[in-house]
């Protein structure tokens, strides 16, 4: 068994300041059309939810940076959430293919997002039972 972890802390700050200065070309580099949709929805907390989906990117390149072998586009990795609300992470491009050459299946990976008006924060857990 195996088990890769990754953590991220965001400046809720930063990920506003890219959205004002680059707008549609930042947000559709980084994040895909459901997670734009879900953030944009947020309305007052719009700014910590793009934060809490960057972090949850980074975290999950990092649980995985040791088995990536090509190149990664940001929206390799999708939060997303499932009927009760609670994030989940939906692997799309290389990183499907590496969750598909480790044997990674969608419910052996797990995610913890947290935010406040300054900082979101990401963990992602991820066993492979195969290992």
């Amino acid at each position: 068994m195996a088990i890769y972890c990754g953590t991220d802390i965001t400046s809720v700050e930063r990920i506003k300041e890219s959205i004002h200065e680059f707008g549609d070309t930042f947000l559709k580099r980084i994040y895909t059309e459901q997670e734009i949709a879900y953030c944009e929805s947020r309305k007052v907390s719009k700014y910590q939810s793009y934060a809490a989906r960057f972090a949850a990117k980074e975290a999950a390149y990092k649980a995985l940076s040791t088995q990536i072998d090509g190149m990664i586009s940001w929206q390799d990795v999708e939060v997303t959430r499932n009927e009760n609300g609670k994030p989940y992470l939906k692997f799309h491009g290389e990183l499907e293919k590496v969750a598909n050459r480790l044997g990674i299946q969608e419910g052996n990976v797990d995610i913890s997002l947290s935010h406040d008006t300054a900082y979101a924060v990401a963990t992602v857990v991820i066993e492979n039972k195969e290992n």
